[in-house]
């Protein structure tokens, strides 16, 4: 992570042709932990996050559901900013491809790439997966089908239209991940783009006929054409930072960090890198790429009927458990099944028999003896070396791993202690007081990943009479 005191990150936008679902709901869980650890270790955080509203899918979509096409998208934007209180995010921004600055920005990014000489008309047939919204060659196809969207036949698309010189920023591109070797993780995701651009570069439309696809962003100068949905919805990662008019604003936070989906390594780490340079702006400082989040091994998808809902989720388990979950049990890098019957196993082992269970006997042998202590806020300094070296590597399941073994350490030294077997206060005192110095410092590092329950610890363990509140998290059946 950035050593700058100013620093940004983002999610993808997600296209808005359904509700969401647990995918997306996993993505930004982890940026807004990344977010809140750095707001935490005393950085300037812009979180950004958003909708992408353009493009032939959603165009059919609210063609099928007989809809005004805005209405349709102000409709489920709502539930995508729902996240925000249903997840317990902390995002700063939400921007959605339909706002007028957006658009404006959008424009101007247009322009500028077409006075470097990098767009230009021509007649072109491809083979497209409305899925995905892109082209796709012959050895990209398995079984004449895209990867990512198996159930979708492709459509071919033959018209004029405008394109951008992608194969000029070849060597540009292999130069930008050369001189920054961390610039995208996981290393095998690194590997397979530059492969990808070491194979050679075509240029990709970047445009549609508004007769064809009416929904878009007008192309400057030409009303009779609008942006190609991933042109357009890239330039959100800066105009949420009031790029091109607000400078100031801009500068101060970009370059920043992107978080994806495997689906989208070539958008995100060469099209949109290659844009960025066309325009002549800075690229952008890091991409994770993040896995497939599959329902008993199939990747979840509407059109599958395997998608789960994450407000039913968190309204079942709690926010802060839901969380964890994703945080603890699904790998950020790799593809990981999910499985409520695992989500139950991991509450009970490790929130209400783990942490809610140290807190509660704790607490109530403070509170039954009497015993008063003064605590100091994060004076570990060895838990806090050890959780900002695996939050530095973005390795946030072995950062919830540092503070669950704290919690079995502190279980395991009253185990061996056993003070509610004794009689002495100042001997109970002597027991229990690094035991409650753990959980404070345990609750301060885990706000970022479970900001509800480290509130709660904080409050409760920053008391000098600590007392036994309600169980953190009731063991389920």
């Amino acid at each position: 992570m950035s050593d700058s005191k100013n620093f940004y990150i983002t999610t993808t936008l997600p296209y808005i042709n359904a509700a969401p679902h647990i995918g997306f709901a996993a993505e930004i869980i982890r940026a807004d932990v990344i977010a809140r650890f750095k707001r935490l270790t005393g950085h300037k955080v812009f979180f950004n996050t958003g909708t992408d509203e353009h493009g032939l899918k959603i165009f059919r979509q609210a063609q099928e559901a007989q809809l005004d096409i805005q209405d349709y998208c102000d409709n489920l934007a709502v539930k995508f900013n729902d996240l925000k209180k249903t997840l317990n995010l902390s995002y700063d921004s939400f921007v959605r491809t339909t706002d007028p600055h957006h658009l404006a920005a959008a424009q101007e990014f247009w322009d500028r790439c077409l006075a470097q000489g990098d767009i230009y008309k021509k007649n072109y047939q491809v083979k497209y997966c409305v899925g995905c919204e892109l082209e796709k060659t012959e050895s990209e196809l398995i079984n004449g089908h895209c990867e990512f969207h198996p159930d979708k036949d492709l459509e071919i698309i033959a018209e004029e239209n405008y394109f951008f010189r992608f194969s000029n920023y070849q060597k540009p591109l292999l130069d930008l991940y050369d001189n920054n070797p961390e610039m995208i993780l996981p290393h095998h995701r690194f590997t397979e783009i530059k492969n990808f651009v070491e194979g050679g570069l075509q240029d990709f439309s970047i445009s549609r006929l508004k007769t064809k696809m009416p929904w878009g962003v007008e192309v400057p100068g030409d009303s009779e054409q609008v942006m190609y949905v991933w042109f357009d919805a890239l330039v959100n990662y800066i105009s949420c930072l009031g790029w091109p008019n607000d400078e100031t604003k801009f500068k101060s936070f970009w370059p920043g960090v992107q978080v994806c989906g495997k689906d989208n390594l070539r958008q995100q780490t060469a099209m949109w890198q290659a844009m960025l340079l066309s325009a002549g702006l800075p690229n952008s400082t890091q991409v994770l790429i993040f896995g497939f989040i599959t329902n008993h091994g199939q990747k979840m998808s509407k059109s599958l009927g395997n998608v789960i809902d994450p407000f039913g989720l968190v309204a079942k388990f709690g926010v802060d458990a839901v969380r964890y979950y994703f945080l603890r049990e699904i790998q950020a890098f790799e593809d990981s099944d999910f499985s409520e019957e695992n989500l139950i196993k991991l509450y009970n082992a490790d929130l209400a028999n783990g942490l809610g269970n140290l807190a509660a006997r704790t607490s109530n042998l403070l509170e039954k003896n009497q015993i008063e202590l003064e605590l100091e806020i994060n004076n570990d300094e060895d838990l806090a070396k050890n959780f900002i070296d695996q939050m530095g590597e973005y390795s946030l399941a072995e950062a919830l791993k540092t503070l669950w073994d704290k919690i079995k350490e502190s279980d395991e030294f009253l185990s061996q202690t056993t003070p509610w077997k004794l009689d002495d206060r100042e001997e109970i005192k002597t027991i229990l007081k690094p035991v409650a110095q753990n959980i404070l410092n345990i609750a301060y590092w885990l706000e970022p990943f479970m900001p509800e329950t480290a509130g709660k610890i904080k409050r409760q363990f920053s008391a000098k009479q600590i007392t036994k509140g309600e169980a953190l998290f009731p063991r389920l059946g």
